[in-house]
């Protein structure tokens, strides 16, 4: 009689299909344990059966790229014999269901996907969403998320020791039931130190390291594989607990252990657990592994097989060394407090073997587990899309209380009340940290620094999820370019609903091509990244949220920031005023705060024109003639000057604008392709960007205290830089208070 039921099997979130594929690979029934560990390894969360076919259409590849998608993160060639390691990854599911963990555990993995590859952490960043803090129904509960996710950010971070450099939040209601956490880590080391998830050499022991396993996190790579319903609340035991304190120790063991060169390979329990990096070591070094679950440090009694091997208890790691060195691995973590024992060895029969006490509860070819998962070529159409396409009737009578609404608004709204709970000078390597355009931090070894910025816009990807992700690939390379930095790779984090219905499928497949055509053309190959599907509650979806984070590389010295700093410089707009249409503005801050609506398409982007645009900014940068530089994003030219005079010095600016565009436009579109540049050289900032066939109108200058703004000698805009700043700079923490 079959122990295996239709019923089992749909609790494993398997289709009759992949189970009949499972007896296919088995060629019998696979035992309860087996069935438990094809699930989670053929979940959308650790299989990408959805997605890996079309992101093979995205460039990975470039002379920079030391080790691409397919490993714990990407790796990149910095100069001088170092490199850096990079990648961002999702913890949405948990985040919603318990957000101080969900979080917190979200920066231990991704801090873990690092030091794996033998690189120390030294920056980390969040990309955030929520649903709006003031909704009549779900505000309560987006408060308490965001300060549960913020204060696990900051938990796991701060005592780590890891700095958190920047970042964003935005809220849209599409996020009201389900938050997005997009956590991103970046650590250096030389380049000929890497280490990778791969098991040699037969015989070789499997070392399991770091802390003990529980129960806790079982399921966790599933439960981020469905969508939320009313019963997602009674996932909380499928959320991680973690231990940043444990985790530093075991950073320092792993790299130590490094050093002595007995480790050959090495992979980091994450989603799945021990069942992830037993099977993938296994199948990337094409061989297998064979474990005993009895000699698994275990904290609690009478676990089964079938938990500890989905147990995602945090903070342990996988490791295979040389044969007859044990002692030497053993040694390192013996000194930092740490568990380290031989469970297993490296078989040559590519297969994942599970024994406890020496009887086999799973033997499973370790390649089917981690390679051969269907891949699914799932059908799509028109991408969903809620917004009309026609703008309505508007009129911008009052462009300075306008100006006002938008600051205030929770999407441009200072941040401070987030990064400041994070420690972001632990280290001593930041140069430039929250609040500016991208976060930049040295590599002590050299007289290189890497600029590193997070970028994306569900409200424009829901317009066009094809033009909405180029347009963050390109602002995120302006980011870096306007602190001086070239832009030189990327990693992303693909957040979607449902990929089963057809219209959600077209946003991700428009999304995934959108953004490979603007990586190519900007340069920044894909190093790796994180698919995050089933971001639905009750069946409804978020907005498509591809977030990407670029990297970049720069000379150390002082950083370029976006604040003015003295009266009476010229004030530049590189690039131009940009243009724009009814169509065009439907997408803007303007439309969402104001006008409280959103339409039509996002903003036009001519990628050869913000090419160049960035090149001619990374030289006005590199000869030192900017004293600030902002890039106009969110709320266009009239938000970005008054940013610009949010800097301690309160210089403001007096601009007249020469432009036919409607005086609303010409404020508040945020077409891409410009950055406001003050500068003591006005005559050679020009001349740089005539050379690379750039607009850069002479706008007006710098002046105490106030922010003017004409058109043709027209007042538009007329406020004491004072009152903007306490309006920007407090409205976070109100809407916190309700």
């Amino acid at each position: 009689m079959s122990t295996i039921t239709p019923e089992i099997v749909k609790a494993h979130q398997l289709s009759t299909a992949e189970y009949e594929k499972i007896l296919s690979i088995l060629g019998r029934e696979p035992t309860y344990t087996e069935l438990g560990i094809f699930s989670v390894m053929w979940s959308e969360h650790c299989s990408y059966k959805s997605s890996r076919l079309h992101l093979k259409k995205l460039p990975t590849r470039s002379q920079r790229v030391l080790q691409g998608p397919g490993e714990n993160a990407g790796v990149i060639d910095i100069g001088d014999g170092y490199a850096i390691a990079f990648k961002i990854e999702s913890h949405n599911h948990p985040s919603f269901i318990e957000p101080f963990q969900g979080a917190a555990t979200g920066v231990g993995g991704i801090l873990r996907d690092i030091f794996t590859m033998g690189a120390r952490p030294v920056a980390a960043m969040d990309s955030l969403r929520f649903g709006p803090l003031d909704d009549p129904q779900a505000g309560p509960r987006n408060r308490r998320i965001l300060e549960g996710v913020v204060a696990g950010i900051a938990q796991y971070g701060n005592c780590f020791g890891v700095p958190t450099v920047g970042g964003e939040c935005l809220f849209e209601p599409s996020y009201n039931g389900n938050p997005l956490v997009n956590a991103f880590a970046l650590g250096v080391f030389k380049k000929d130190e890497i280490f990778l998830a791969k098991a040699r050499g037969i015989g070789n022991p499997v070392i399991y390291a770091g802390a003990k396993t529980g129960k806790d996190g079982i399921h966790g790579a599933s439960m981020a594989s469905a969508e939320f319903t009313e019963e997602s609340q009674q996932k909380r035991p499928n959320v991680q607990v973690g231990d940043p304190f444990l985790e530093k120790l075991l950073l320092e063991a792993c790299l130590e252990a490094m050093k002595t060169g007995a480790i050959v390979g090495i992979q980091d329990m994450g989603a799945a657990g021990l069942t992830c990096s037993t099977c993938e070591m296994g199948s990337r070094g094409g061989t297998g592994i064979e474990i005993d679950l009895k000699l698994v440090p275990q904290r609690e009694t009478g676990m089964t097989p079938y938990e500890i091997m989905l147990s995602e208890s945090q903070e342990r790691m996988l490791l295979v060394a040389e044969k007859g060195r044990e002692e030497e691995v053993f040694r390192v973590f013996r000194k930092w407090g740490l568990d380290a024992v031989t469970i297993g060895q490296v078989t040559g029969d590519g297969l994942m073997r599970v024994k406890d006490h020496g009887v086999v509860v799973a033997e499973i070819p370790a390649g089917h587990l981690a390679d051969g998962a269907p891949v699914y070529d799932r059908p799509h159409t028109e991408p969903a899309r809620r917004a009309p396409l026609e703008a309505p009737a508007f009129t911008v009578d009052d462009p300075a209380r306008d100006l006002e609404t938008i600051l205030v608004s929770a999407d441009v709204c200072s941040k401070r009340w987030i990064w400041e709970q994070y420690d972001y000078m632990v280290g001593t390597n930041t140069v430039q940290g929250p609040g500016g355009d991208a976060a930049v931090v040295r590599i002590k070894e050299t007289g290189t620094s890497v600029a590193m910025a997070l970028d994306g816009n569900g409200r424009y990807c829901a317009l066009s999820p094809r033009e909405g992700a180029r347009l963050a690939v390109a602002e995120c390379c302006r980011n870096l370019s306007t602190v001086g930095a070239l832009p030189v790779a990327t990693t992303n984090c693909l957040n979607f609903g449902n990929p089963e219905r057809p219209q959600i499928m077209a946003q991700l497949v428009e999304a995934i091509e959108g953004m490979g055509e603007a990586c190519r053309f900007f340069e920044v190959p894909i190093t790796g990244g994180n698919v995050s599907l089933y971001n639905e509650t009750l069946g409804e979806a978020i907005d498509p949220t591809p977030v990407v984070g670029v990297v970049g590389l720069l000379k150390t010295g002082a950083p370029l920031t976006i604040d003015f700093k003295r009266p009476g410089r010229p004030v530049i707009l590189l690039g131009g005023f940009g243009a724009c249409d009814e169509r065009r503005f439907g997408g803007t801050q303007y439309a969402k705060a104001v006008l409280k609506t959103v339409w039509g398409l996002p903003p036009l982007l001519d990628m050869d024109y913000e090419k160049r645009v960035q090149a001619a900014m990374r030289e006005i940068a590199a000869q030192g003639l900017a004293e600030s530089a902002h890039d106009l994003s969110d709320g266009g030219l009239a938000v970005a000057v008054a940013e610009s005079a949010f800097g301690p010095a309160g210089v403001g600016a007096e601009l007249d604008l020469d432009s036919d565009m409607r005086a609303g436009f010409l404020l508040f579109h945020e077409g891409p392709s410009r950055i406001l540049i003050s500068t003591e050289r006005p005559d050679e900032v020009a001349g740089i960007a005539r050379k690379h066939g750039v607009e850069a109108p002479r706008v007006g200058a710098t002046i105490g205290g106030r922010v003017v703004i004409r058109q043709r000698g027209t007042v538009l805009v007329e406020r004491e830089v004072a009152l903007l700043k306490k309006l920007w700079a407090g409205s976070l923490e109100k809407a916190l208070r309700g």
